[in-house]
């Protein structure tokens, strides 16, 4: 149940977003074709998600109509748990950073990329209050830094702790998911919080917080759609996927082009304040492109594989184009195209 939001205090201010984004909640959209998913009916796509996802922006987007398929969708904290399901087989297809799927290959996950879309790092940031005397990168050293573990904000950390010729060995990690990051950062348990957005526009603007430094030139920008290989190989959801990602992209667009219409929704959605919202799409949501999964995608992120295993993040080196379908690939762009911007807004 939603709380009503107070201006007062952080974790008053959060905890409607990440109390609606718990692990597996499941449900079927409102927009589900009837029917069974046995062989003699609509197939059902198992959709994983997180609040104010895919489910929320197809939705507004007007996607959800039209379906020749019915989709139960299941919510999650993050990337990490969500590609646990995929490989268990619970989920058939969700949403991903750049790192979660390179976490997941490494434990020899059942996974396999399949959409991919190139956005603005701007908002993959390592936070600080703004009373904080730290001021550059290099000053983390011996400090105490709040990071979920897999996620994008994890590899955004170590890639800035390495151009600052720092190792994740120099910090006191904290790993932490979202809910528990907040609390820790904003009673000054920890002195540095890695995080994504929402949660950067949400600290940046009512939290006091202020950015020491942002993925910009560090991270790759890639976000994909990870599906489970035996959905692939079955007919009618690799056909439901095909329709599920073409209308992801036409949503993609559509939010780039209605930023305050997003917001709106992406806020009622979520709890989140609407300027923190409209901040965060112009930041990062709305400035994604939905782009190939091709050599250049599968180079960025084997330069993740190959930084993690080299720190021991991860148990093993490993190819990453091994869990990679391009099948769904079309006549989209490179992955190395420039993201969108709204100018000096983003």
């Amino acid at each position: 149940m939603r709380r009503p939001l107070r201006r007062s205090s952080l974790p008053l201010l959060l905890l409607p977003f990440l109390a609606l984004a718990l692990t597996a909640c499941g449900g079927s959209s409102a927009a589900d074709a009837g029917g069974r998913s046995d062989g003699r009916g609509p197939v059902t796509l198992n959709v994983g998600d997180q609040k104010g996802g895919s489910e929320a922006v197809l939705r507004a987007a007007g996607e959800l109509k039209g379906l020749t398929y019915k989709i139960k969708w299941s919510t999650f904290t993050s990337g990490p748990p969500l590609l646990e399901s995929v490989n268990a087989g619970a989920v058939d297809v969700g949403g991903v950073g750049n790192t979660p799927p390179v976490f997941a290959a490494a434990a020899r996950s059942k996974v396999k990329v399949v959409a991919a879309t190139h956005g603005s790092a701007a908002a993959e940031a390592i936070l600080v209050r703004e009373d904080s005397p730290l001021k550059r990168t290099a000053d983390l050293r011996d400090r105490s830094v709040a990071v979920a573990q897999g996620s994008s904000a994890h590899y955004q950390l170590v890639a800035s702790l390495v151009k600052a010729r720092l190792s994740p060995k120099d910090v006191r990690l904290s790993l932490l998911q979202p809910a528990d990051a907040l609390a820790a950062f904003s009673r000054g348990k920890v002195d540095a919080w890695a995080v994504w957005d929402p949660y950067t526009s949400q600290a940046l603007r009512n939290a006091g917080a202020r950015t020491l430094t942002t993925g910009q030139g560090v991270v790759n920008g890639l976000s994909f759609q990870v599906a489970a290989p035996a959905a692939l190989t079955d007919r009618k959801k690799s056909a439901a996927l095909k329709d599920y990602v073409e209308r992801l992209r036409r949503a993609q667009d559509w939010v780039y082009e209605h930023p305050e219409d997003w917001a709106k929704v992406w806020a009622k959605d979520t709890g989140l304040p609407y300027d923190v919202a409209l901040d965060a799409v112009r930041r990062s949501a709305g400035t994604r492109v939905p782009v190939a999964v091709d050599d250049a995608a599968v180079a960025a992120e084997q330069k993740i594989v190959d930084t993690f295993a080299r720190l021991g993040l991860i148990p093993r080196a490993y190819r990453f184009a091994d869990f990679v379908d391009r099948r769904f690939n079309g006549s989209l762009p490179p992955s190395t195209t420039a993201p969108r911007t709204y100018g000096e807004a983003s």
